[in-house]
């Protein structure tokens, strides 16, 4: 097993990317906190993986839910190994100028203040137990922009760029920082990025992906997997693009 003796707390991890993730990380050894705001599907998600997972409930942008959801998990656990950053949301798909101003401050805040407060929280332990291993899920639409979706593109292009910063800083205390960046996916924000779910608008989706489909949890969860294991112990500050051919 590739994360044999691993830990791993897991946000957004009820459904979508998040969950094909927390499963696959726990049919590879590791015992995996899923942290997700519906406390109810955290739980059945958990209950249903088992094999020593547990849920966690919370809100990623607020800093005393994050605080509790990383002490609960090292609590739960004795340490933790792994943490990724992968809850997220977007505004629909529009014009930049008719997304309101609460909508744009939920979207940074989900998706980019998130994973500076799961720093906070989470580094000191991993420089205690001298490393550790963080992924952020970003996106495509932080490198090749779709348009109607400005605000959540530039989130994402944070997420990015951030990890890069994140790696080169931390690299010294041994604790490797990565983002995935895949394209969208068969997952309920895929409604939301084409503002309407129709047929045409799916196809049209999928006209730009050159490997002809929308990518799916379990892709993501592959890529996941070799960027969270020891397999990949000299990559860190990599955005890797799963992402059928999207961004050539």
């Amino acid at each position: 097993m590739r994360l044999a003796n691993k830990t791993a707390l897991v946000t957004g991890a009820a459904q979508g990317f998040g969950l094909g993730i927390a499963e696959t990380f726990a049919r590879e050894g590791a015992r995996v906190a899923l942290l997700d705001l519906n406390e109810e599907a955290a739980r059945r998600a958990a209950e249903t993986i088992g094999r020593g997972s547990i849920a966690l409930s919370g809100d990623v942008s607020q800093a005393a839910d994050v605080e509790r959801a990383v002490a609960s998990a090292i609590q739960a656990f004795g340490h933790l190994d792994i943490l990724v950053n992968n809850a997220g949301v977007s505004h629909r798909n529009r014009p930049m100028l008719e997304v309101s101003e609460d909508e744009f401050d939920r979207v940074f805040a989900v998706n980019v203040k998130s994973i500076y407060l799961f720093a906070r929280a989470a580094v000191p332990h991993f420089r205690e137990r001298g490393g550790g291993v963080i992924l952020n899920i970003g996106s495509t639409a932080g490198i090749r922009p779709r348009p109607g979706l400005a605000w959540y593109n530039a989130s994402k292009g944070a997420v990015n760029l951030l990890s890069k910063s994140m790696a080169v800083e931390l690299a010294p205390d041994r604790i490797r920082v990565n983002a995935l960046a895949p394209v969208a996916g068969e997952t309920p924000l895929l409604a939301t990025f084409m503002g309407e779910d129709t047929p045409e608008r799916r196809a049209a989706f999928r006209a730009t992906i050159p490997w002809g489909r929308l990518s799916t949890p379990q892709d993501i969860a592959n890529a996941a997997l070799f960027l969270c294991s020891d397999e990949a112990e000299m990559v860190t500050g990599s955005v890797l693009e799963v992402d059928g051919g999207r961004c050539i």
